[in-house]
């Protein structure tokens, strides 16, 4: 099994099934969790003085207190293949933040190196961008819960939604050098869902020498790490893809590279031929 794939665990005693440090990765920046839990469990954060979390309630509903403050039940979806804009919390350097479930919650928890430039804040569905990219079989469709044009110092989220069939991440393109304005380095974890959930879709994480040449059947639950190279995402026929993104790096920009011999589809010739 590649090294790049985090199979989804059983539950620890906090309902956490996938944990992700940068040690654990072999980077600097990216740390990932995800939990579920049941209604009434509870769960509390505190960030570190060097780092910023993003919550994100990937489904379900909890009661929130920020720094002691409450902010009452937030949640919209009871999973992600509702479709709807999600709730998210933003927690800056040494702030606390602590939940109760209202209903079943899937929780993800996404780390990264922070200096609290920023307040820790709700990101309610009106603060997600959407957007739909591609064209034919490489279309897909995107919430944007914390893009680089948000107030954060790493973390940059987003989700994306991948119809049976179809490719995503994709023409291949690639964030692994620190050279802006034309890329910047930004490690990535992919956290997958299937629907139904006995899916699989497929990843594949390269390198223009194929140093780094991984090709694997991600499963429901499982997360892929992406230290360096191209990777694109392909759905089988059968199965909706839905994948949460965390990237962070030295530079909070999100510049990538495509890959030469597939940007053609991104141009108006495959469009053409794939008419809506």
């Amino acid at each position: 099994m590649s090294e790049l794939l985090n199979k989804r665990k059983p539950l620890d005693i906090h309902g956490r099934f996938q944990h992700i440090t940068p040690e654990f990765a072999g980077w600097k920046h990216v740390g990932f969790e995800v939990y579920t839990l049941e209604a009434a469990q509870s769960l509390s954060f505190s960030a570190a003085p060097d780092e910023e979390i993003c919550l994100v309630l990937v489904g379900g509903r909890a009661n929130f207190t920020l720094n002691g403050n409450a902010l009452g039940e937030l949640g919209d979806r009871d999973g992600p293949f509702d479709r709807k804009k999600p709730y998210s919390v933003y927690v800056t350097a040494g702030d606390s933040v602590s939940l109760i479930a209202t209903s079943m919650l899937e929780l993800a928890v996404c780390r990264a190196p922070g200096k609290g430039t920023y307040p820790s804040r709700v990101i309610g569905p009106e603060s997600v961008g959407a957007e739909a990219r591609g064209a034919g079989n490489n279309k897909r469709y995107v919430h944007n819960i914390l893009p680089d044009t948000a107030e954060a110092d790493s973390l940059l989220v987003v989700e994306v939604y991948t119809d049976e069939g179809c490719t995503s991440s994709y023409p291949s393109h690639k964030h692994d050098r620190n050279a802006p304005p034309h890329e910047t380095q930004l490690e990535e974890t992919y956290y997958h869902r299937l629907n139904p959930a006995q899916g699989f879709c497929i990843q594949r994480v390269y390198t223009d020498d194929r140093e780094l040449d991984e090709c694997m059947a991600v499963y429901d639950g499982d997360v892929v790490m992406v230290p360096k190279g191209y990777h694109p995402v392909a759905t089988i026929a059968g199965y909706d893809s839905y994948y949460l993104n965390v990237m962070a790096g030295p530079v909070r920009q999100w510049l990538f590279t495509w890959e030469s011999d597939h940007e053609w589809v991104n141009s108006p010739v495959y469009a053409q031929k794939h008419p809506v």
